[in-house]
C-alpha cells in the first residue's frame, strides 16, 4: 500500500513517538488524523504540521471510551474520505514494585496500587482493543486496504517495577498473530495487523536526560545509543508499504532485551 494518499489515524499523537509518526506520514503524503487527550499539545502539533504543508486534522479522544474512538474513526472518514492506517500508540506507565518494606517498621506493604494497575491496563490494553475494533470494522465494511499497528515495547519481556506496563505490552504483542488468524478465517483479506516494539527511544523527554542518567540504561544496549524517532518512522513506513508484513511484532531496540539474565541482576 502506498503511503501517499492513504488516510491514517494515530492515537497518543500530541507528542513523542506518536507525533513523530504523524509527522513522517504527513511528510510522505498521507492524510493524518492526530488524536490525544492533551488538548493544547494536540492543537500545537496540528498547527506545526499544517505549517509544514501536511494534510492533517485533530480530534480529542479518550481511547478507553467506546464513543470517543467510534467518533474518531468516523471523523477521519468524514474528513478525508477513507481509513487505511490505524496506529494504536496511546499509552501510560505507572511504575512501582508489587510490594515494599517499610523502612521504619519493617512491615511488607503494597507498592503498586490497584488504581494505578487498572489505569495502565485501561489505557494500554483496553484502549488499543477499542481502537483496533472500531478501525477494523470500518475498513472491513468498506473494503479499504488497511493496516492496524499497535505499539508494544521490548519491556514486554519483563522488567522489575513494570508489572502493569510490561503485562499490557506483552499482551498486545500477541495481537498481530491472533488477529491475522481471525481475519483469515473470516475471509477479511484487506486488513493486515502488525506490532512495533521500540526499545529506549530518543523522545524529547528521554533525550533530554543527563548522560549520567542514561549511561546505566545504554550500557546494556548493543547499539550504544537511543533508538532515533526517524528509525521508528521508517519502520512504520516499511510496515505500510510492504504487504507481506502481517501477523508479527517487530522489535526496534538496537539489540536491547530484557531476558532472565538481565532481570536477575
Amino acid at each position: 500500500m502506498r503511503i501517499a494518499g492513504c488516510v491514517a489515524v494515530i492515537t497518543g499523537a500530541a507528542r513523542g513517538i506518536g507525533l513523530a509518526l504523524a509527522q513522517s506520514l504527513a511528510g510522505a503524503g498521507a492524510k493524518v488524523v492526530l488524536s490525544d487527550v492533551l488538548a493544547p499539545e494536540l492543537q500545537a502539533a496540528v498547527t506545526s504540521l499544517r505549517a509544514q504543508g501536511g494534510a492533517v486534522a485533530a480530534r480529542l479522544a479518550d481511547v478507553t471510551r467506546d464513543e470517543d474512538v467510534s467518533a474518531l474513526m468516523d471523523f477521519a472518514i468524514e474528513t478525508f474520505g477513507a481509513l487505511n492506517v490505524v496506529v494504536a500508540n496511546a499509552g501510560v506507565a505507572r511504575d512501582a514494585l508489587l510490594l515494599r518494606r517499610d523502612a521504619t517498621t519493617g512491615r511488607i506493604e503494597p507498592a503498586l496500587s490497584t488504581e494505578d494497575f487498572r489505569a495502565v491496563t485501561e489505557t494500554n490494553l483496553v484502549g488499543p482493543f477499542i481502537t483496533f475494533r472500531e478501525g477494523a470494522r470500518r475498513m472491513a465494511e468498506h473494503g479499504w486496504p488497511g493496516v492496524l499497528v499497535v505499539l508494544s515495547s521490548i519491556n514486554k519481556a519483563g522488567q522489575p517495577g513494570q508489572l502493569s506496563y510490561g503485562s499490557t505490552k506483552a499482551a498486545v504483542a500477541l495481537w498481530p498473530k491472533i488477529l491475522a488468524g481471525e481475519f483469515h478465517w473470516s475471509g477479511i483479506r484487506n486488513i493486515r495487523v502488525v506490532g512495533i516494539a521500540p526499545g529506549y527511544t530518543g523522545t524529547p523527554a528521554l533525550a533530554a536526560l543527563e548522560h549520567s542518567t542514561l549511561e546505566p540504561v545504554l550500557k546494556d544496549v548493543p547499539l550504544g545509543r537511543l533508538v532515533a524517532l526517524d528509525e521508528l518512522s521508517a519502520t512504520l513506513a516499511f510496515v505500510i508499504e510492504n504487504e507481506a508484513v502481517h501477523g508479527t511484532t517487530l522489535e526496534i531496540s538496537g539489540g536491547a532485551t530484557f531476558g532472565p539474565w538481565q532481570r536477575s541482576k
